[in-house]
């Protein structure tokens, strides 16, 4: 799971060594990719559970290569999607009796529910993350040393070992050692000076526990923009350690000078919600963000309609990482399955999430309203807020359904990591808590 890692760019510097020596690497070998069902998410649950106290808190920082995960959980693809919730997560730890002993993994479970929190109540910073991008793209298309700095990045050919693995590594499998996201992003940032959102767009669509909020702030941390002025610097001496001296890469940035934008505006509250659907005839939709609807408080009895739809994919001509893609629709395939287990439904699977293909399924069936979990900021809750307005005007509800584990650690998100790390034992009690 990312820890933190940028707006104002550093400036590049072309035809530096770095980007002049291009060798070629071949594509690292690796376990097989993870299942996307919630049945192998809790089996890999199960499997770790055992190894979740002192033996990740002490190897959990090494980063021993795409043949031995066995340091790590594993799990963040299942709870990116949601096939295995926090609290289930949670749950299991305090289960075993040993939560103090495993508080660095619970630290990195509450991480991600920080990260979310943070950029759900400033959306305006994922709204500015998407003009940079957009922005970056557009010289990207006009400038040919950036293209070919950026071209040599992403396919792994700029010469420094670590990186132009971790990039072909990336591309390949569709993950990166927590560690190896810092040392990547800090490469990109510091020693490649490449913009830094197109380096968050690269990982995003890449990584198959790619999340909009961690993926985006975990950016902004390495580059000095979350916690303001504190960046992260990749070190030679640092990854050649933990990486167990699979690398030893020269020449990387002596210094990590922050980057700079405005400071980020202050939190909101979280939007209310409709306390129930209206009475009549439902629909649920499914959607890559959540997608274990067993679990959330819905109607399932009146539910009469069950659509699956995808809202992510390549953006803007930038192509998606084939095992990113591979994992999501396996996700919702099975998402869906058990759906239609649960409701006795058939399911419809939607080509995209829209307002017009959500009118029609609703007209179809006759509805009152459609059910879904909640999306936080990203593409999945933009395309919802587009379809919403169209619903409307068909005198269609949208109700959206959030989970109480983000309804109590969200808004705590206000400032800092460690500020919010304060709340965890009593956010921790609560979620241990199944009548809660």
């Amino acid at each position: 799971m990312l820890k933190p890692i940028g707006r104002d760019r550093p400036r590049r510097r072309r035809g530096s060594r770095a980007l002049d020596k291009q060798p070629m690497l071949t594509t690292p070998t690796t376990e097989a990719a993870p299942l996307p069902t919630r049945a192998a998410g809790l089996a890999r649950l199960a499997d770790f559970l055992p190894r979740s106290a002192e033996a990740y808190a002490r190897e959990r920082n090494h980063d021993r290569g795409p043949d031995d995960r066995s340091n790590v959980s594993g799990l963040s693809p299942y709870v990116r999607h949601r096939l295995v919730t926090e609290t289930e997560i949670l749950r299991a730890m305090v289960g075993r009796g040993e939560a103090e002993a495993s508080r660095a993994f619970i630290a990195q479970v509450y991480w991600r529910s920080y990260f979310k929190g943070w950029l759900e109540t400033r959306p305006s910073v994922w709204r500015d993350y998407q003009s940079t991008l957009a922005r970056d793209r557009h010289e990207l298309g006009h400038d040919a040393g950036l293209r070919h700095a950026f071209d040599a990045a992403i396919a792994g050919c700029v010469g420094i070992d670590a990186f132009d693995a971790f990039a072909r590594e990336l591309v390949a499998t569709g993950y990166l050692h927590n560690h190896a996201r810092m040392w990547f992003a800090s490469i990109w940032i510091f020693t490649l000076q490449l913009p830094w959102a197109l380096g968050a767009d690269f990982t995003l669509r890449h990584f198959v526990d790619g999340d909009p909020a961690v993926n985006t702030l975990s950016w902004r941390w390495v580059a000095g923009l979350h916690t303001r002025g504190k960046t992260y610097r990749a070190r030679r001496d640092n990854i050649a350690t933990f990486t167990g001296g699979r690398f030893d890469p020269a020449g990387l940035a002596e210094s990590a000078p922050a980057l700079d934008e405005p400071p980020p505006p202050p939190p909101t509250p979280l939007a209310p919600l409709a306390a129930a659907p209206p009475s009549g005839r439902l629909g649920l939709l499914l959607h890559p963000e959540d997608l274990h609807p067993e679990s959330l408080p819905l109607a399932m009895d009146r539910v009469v309609a069950v659509v699956t739809a995808d809202a992510d994919g390549s953006r803007a001509g930038m192509p998606e990482g084939a095992v990113a893609r591979a994992f999501r629709r396996g996700a919702l395939a099975d998402g869906a399955a058990r759906a239609a287990i649960r409701t006795s439904v058939p399911v419809e699977n939607a080509a995209v999430l829209d307002g017009a293909t959500l009118v029609e399924v609703a007209r179809r069936h006759d509805l009152r309203a459609i059910v879904t979990a909640y999306a936080p900021v990203g593409p999945v809750a933009e395309a919802l807020a587009e379809a919403e307005a169209r619903l409307a005007e068909a005198g269609v509800a949208l109700v959206r359904v959030r989970r109480r584990h983000d309804e109590r650690a969200w808004p705590l998100a206000t400032r800092g990591y460690f500020s919010f790390k304060d709340h965890i034992p009593d956010l921790l009690a609560v979620a241990a808590n199944p009548k809660a």
